[in-house]
């Protein structure tokens, strides 16, 4: 895109994952709204989540529900975003369904709920192993289609337009180091995690965190920035780059976990965090740097047609995961804390929105249940469209000055961005920091 000095919209969106693309579909029509992103569009992490995403099957199971999930949050949650997450998944669920979103069923044409690690209850749909994929690029092909929605690639929001504590816009680069603005009446932030900070992660390298050291440097509050979560099991390799995941829905499926003498160590079922440090437990009882995951409660034929994505990538790797002993080794996988926000993404600053992992609204608490990210990213991200659709308030018309020529180069903005955030998760938890985040790119 050739960036001009200014650009206006009604609405900007800043990332292309579940949470960005859901939020411009409830949108208004008679609504411009422009969404950028980092990489090309398909290049979220959205379309990454395998598992798949959590419903309430029936009113019956609430108090189910609510406790699993506070009870892998540590109770840290907070409740009321827990309640209204629950309660909002079904009509969620209808419309991705009427949207065109294809989740497995079994041979009765019913939904083929599976189980996931915290989970008492087969509350989970899924689309085979590739659950994140079928929702992203169904909201993409529709998103493309609609009028009022323009969606721009290789744009990085590198500041926030703000004045008296008002977001008035963003400043950002394209890929050929043009620099321009883009005045919105009302800013969504959807940029994901943090896992481009890390050396072992299952995110895309280029998800830094933007949203957050913008947050620092403008004095916005943000929440809980070192509840960071490992997933236990990704694909072990010595190769540089992002980690392959392999999925919770594995071992709700009868995956177990081995160690080095070949012994099963854990109740696999557990909470991810509880999992991890039994595997890295276990790591150092034997001094290795993996365990081993097999799935021995299906057949190379099933595996791949229920994992097929999972079964492929281990096979790419010499391994059959029904049959072999796979190696697998903890990894940054999500982040619980993020911009600060109450239960319609609304920020601590006017007219600064944040929706999807980019936000934290108390829902997981200090570790995420299996399978709620896709559903929080979509019940959240609607409820934040609402009310910026019936937002009828007038902004100050006095825009702030933006000097283009006042900003570092992208180097310098990367090590200035990493620095803020890593100082800040420090400061939250040493410890955490010390364990983890000294594997950092």
């Amino acid at each position: 895109m050739e960036m001009k000095d200014f650009i206006k919209t009604d609405i900007v969106i800043v990332g292309s994952g579940v949470a960005g693309l859901f939020a411009a579909l409830c949108l208004p029509k008679n609504k411009d709204i422009l969404i950028i992103t980092k990489e090309n569009l398909k290049e979220c992490d959205s379309y990454l989540a395998q598992g798949g995403v959590c419903v309430l099957k029936d009113i019956n199971d609430f108090n189910c529900y609510f406790e699993d999930t506070m009870k892998a949050g540590h109770y840290e949650n907070n409740p009321e975003s827990v309640r209204v997450m629950i309660e909002s998944s079904t009509d969620v669920i209808q419309t991705l369904v009427e949207l065109g979103v294809d989740f497995d069923t079994d041979d009765d044409g019913e939904f083929d709920y599976t189980r996931e690690g915290a989970h008492r209850r087969n509350r989970i749909l899924h689309h085979k192993d590739e659950t994140g994929k079928e929702i992203t690029a169904t909201l993409l092909r529709i998103a493309k289609k609609r009028e009022n929605i323009t969606l721009v690639a290789q744009t990085t929001m590198i500041d926030l337009i703000e004045k008296d504590n008002t977001c008035y816009g963003i400043v950002c680069e394209d890929e050929y180091g043009e620099m321009g603005a883009i005045i919105a009446k009302d800013i969504i932030l959807a940029t994901g995690g943090i896992g481009g900070l890390f050396l072992n992660s299952t995110n895309f390298p280029h998800i830094t965190g933007d949203s957050f050291a913008l947050s620092l440097k403008h004095g916005i509050e943000l929440k809980d920035m070192s509840y960071i979560q490992i997933h236990p099991t990704t694909l072990y390799s010595k190769k540089k780059g992002r980690r392959f995941l392999i999925s919770e829905s594995v071992r709700g499926e009868g995956a177990i976990l081995l160690n080095e003498k070949g012994e099963r160590f854990t109740d696999e079922l557990q909470p991810r965090d509880v999992v991890t440090n039994a595997i890295v437990d276990e790591m150092a009882k034997f001094g290795t740097d993996h365990v081993y995951i097999t799935l021995p409660t299906m057949d190379s034929k099933e595996a791949s047609e229920r994992f097929p994505n999972i079964f492929e990538a281990c096979m790419d790797e010499g391994y059959d995961i029904t049959k072999d002993k796979v190696p697998v080794t903890p990894a940054q996988h999500y982040m619980m804390g993020g911009v600060k926000t109450d239960i319609n993404g609304q920020t601590s600053m006017k007219h600064l929105y944040a929706v999807g992992e980019t936000a934290c609204n108390g829902v997981h608490g200090k570790n995420r249940l299996a399978s709620n990210s896709l559903l929080e990213s979509l019940v959240f991200a609607k409820r934040a469209a609402i009310l910026i659709a019936g937002d009828e308030s007038e902004k100050p018309v006095d825009l702030p000055e933006i000097n283009l020529d006042s900003y570092p180069g992208e180097d310098e903005r990367q090590k200035e961005f990493k620095k803020l955030i890593m100082d800040e998760i420090r400061g939250k938890d040493k410890e955490f920091y010390d364990k983890w985040c000294n594997n950092e790119n």
